[in-house]
């Protein structure tokens, strides 16, 4: 035991720990000519080092600037109904805290990945929003468009007050909600990045914190509204915000609430709910359990307040507390898309009649709603051991051929034919082995009125000896039981021609950065991803690759080197390719 809590502290504090090397990982980066990201906060919580990432790729020879239409969002074409018609993509990652199986060098450590997307439609360079107009299609645009912004700044928020939630008059509630929120909507920046909506980080305001969770000896404090909200969780016992991630969706998974981003989906924009791509787990044995509970065919309820509430989400988070509070509690369906053209069942039949992908239903979105629509729900996750590597190592698998850990994919397939904007994050959940990480939650909590101690504890003094003082170890317990997480820059899903219909298509891209390994640490050097590829004469290759022309990977270097070694100019980030006649032959 007194060596697994050392070999705990290892785990739990250091920094650096998953980057996605293919598609793009940001690390929160935008457009910095620095070696560190500018700002941690600008859009997710990574709990990674400053350093990592990549830059938005740039669509000329000069650097976007504050233009995001010279910004490059790499474009993958759809797979199509069929899985003789898939359109596979290699998603590529390192993690520096080991996963995967039991090897000859079994880990100390329990992990899973997640990997997810979520989606718009893409419509065109026109409908990016831009200025600061009050007009409601312009704030509209502004606050649903998913982007990754020309300025590093975080999006405002103006959070709630407890009036808001306990004052009797409910229309007191709904002046003080309505204006607050006006605000919220009016504020959003057309040049900051937007993944989640702020419609969706006030409901995490308002719900409540669940209270079934293992939280060690943390002490969560109650927020604005006057209890512990979903803000706060073991990881984020402050409630810091970054962009509008949810902090208690983004640390648990399978997350027991709807993930919907508007109250209504707007049938133009059509945000999705976080939609389940692969799921790898250090074992394998999950993946019926996690694969068939996914919430990309299996519904999730929510409270819903009563019409009378302008604010429709609540602080319920079951059936009984939700009566309570006066809401009625509602199943939502997650949705890939939904085809605006089949406006009737029959229409619809004749879609999911072709798909043999996706799972297409004639139904509402909502259990409180009448409203029935061509709703196309994404198949269940890729399931599978994650690839193993070994503790504090930034590295390749064992189990990928010498690569990085690695996974191939289906990029969705969109029967409506409409284009799609995406971004996609990669979570990679440990435990270590200190106590059982399925059998471990709210009783084992630290609270010595019950006599519970919790199975680890804050800076804990460990006898060693026996007659010697006893020594103390550096152990945080806010970091047993983490998440990290990675996500890519904004892309675009095509959907597929004519020509390419019945046919496999391979996305063929290149990973890494320009510099040598030291000054690009913890990102990666050039290679192709993937590396080694065989197709069949009647296959598709589609090749793509971007890169950023602000990328002096200057100062502040953080614990790291700076520099661009390479030729060209520098600050450009550029590859170009070449034939060879053999792979033995480097260049």
């Amino acid at each position: 035991m007194k060596v697994l809590l050392i070999l705990g502290c290892l785990v739990g504090c250091i920094l650096a720990d998953t980057y996605i090397t293919n598609p793009r990982g940001s690390n929160n980066r935008l457009n910095e000519n620095t070696a560190t990201r500018t700002n941690g906060n600008r859009l997710f919580d990574s709990q990674n080092n400053a350093r990592g990432g990549h830059n938005t790729g740039d669509r000329w020879s000069g650097a976007a600037g504050n233009d995001p239409k010279k910004q490059y969002a790499m474009q993958y074409y759809a797979s199509g109904g069929s899985e003789e018609e898939a359109s596979k993509m290699i998603v590529e990652w390192t993690n520096q805290h080991g996963c995967g199986g039991n090897k000859d060098s079994p880990h100390k450590t329990n992990c899973n990945i997640v990997i997810q997307m979520m989606c718009m439609t893409n419509g065109t360079d026109s409908d990016y929003p831009s200025g600061t107009s009050t007009n409601a299609n312009d704030v509209g645009e502004r606050n649903a468009y998913i982007r990754d912004g020309t300025n590093t700044g975080t999006q405002a928020y103006a959070q709630p007050n407890a009036k808001e939630y306990t004052d009797e008059d409910v229309d007191d509630r709904n002046t003080r909600y309505n204006a607050r929120m006006k605000t919220n909507y009016n504020n959003n920046a057309a040049d900051r990045g937007l993944h989640e909506t702020v419609y969706w980080y006030d409901m995490c305001r308002f719900r409540g914190a669940n209270r079934g969770l293992y939280i060690a000896d943390q002490d969560l404090d109650k927020g604005s509204l006057g209890y512990v909200g979903s803000e706060r969780t073991r990881q984020n016992d402050d409630g810091t915000r970054r962009g509008y991630e949810c902090p208690e969706e983004r640390d648990h998974y399978p997350y027991w609430q709807p993930t919907h981003q508007e109250e209504e989906m707007d049938s133009d924009v059509q945000r999705t709910p976080w939609i389940d791509i692969a799921y790898m787990s250090g074992n394998s044995s999950d993946c019926d359990r996690v694969a068939s509970g996914s919430e990309n065919q299996n519904s999730r309820w929510r409270c819903v307040m009563q019409a009378d509430s302008d604010r429709r989400y609540g602080r319920s988070i079951d059936e009984a507390s939700c009566t309570e509070e006066a809401g009625t509690w509602v199943e939502f369906h997650s949705f890939l898309e939904v085809i605006n053209a089949a406006t009737t069942e029959s229409k619809c039949n004749r879609y999911k009649a072709a798909d043999k992908r996706n799972k297409i239903s004639w139904m509402a979105l909502r259990s409180d709603s009448t409203a029935k629509k061509c709703v196309v729900q994404a198949p269940p996750p890729t399931c599978g051991q994650a690839p193993w590597t070994r503790v504090n190592h930034l590295g390749n698998s064992i189990d990928t051929a010498g690569n990085a850990s690695r996974v191939e994919t289906d990029i969705p397939y969109f029967p409506s034919g409409e284009s799609k904007r995406c971004v996609m994050r990669l979570r990679y959940n440990i435990t270590t082995d200190e106590f059982d990480n399925y059998g471990t939650d709210h009783k084992q909590n630290y609270d010595l009125s019950e006599g519970v101690i919790s199975p680890v504890e804050q800076d804990p003094f460990i006898d060693v000896s026996g007659t010697s003082k006893p020594l103390r170890l550096a152990m945080n317990t806010n970091q047993f039981g983490r998440t990290f997480q990675d996500r890519t820059h904004a892309f675009v899903v095509l959907p597929r021609t004519d020509e390419m219909s019945g046919k496999l298509l391979h996305n063929l891209n290149v990973r890494g950065k320009r510099g040598n390994i030291v000054q690009t640490f913890p990102a990666v050097e050039y290679d192709f991803v993937p590396n080694k590829l065989t197709v069949e004469e009647d296959d598709l290759l589609h090749i793509q690759w971007t890169g950023s022309n602000t990328h002096n990977n200057g100062g502040n270097g953080g614990d790291g080197q700076t520099g661009d070694a390479g030729d060209g100019t520098g600050g450009t980030d550029d590859t170009t390719s070449c034939r060879w006649s053999s792979s033995e032959m480097n260049f």
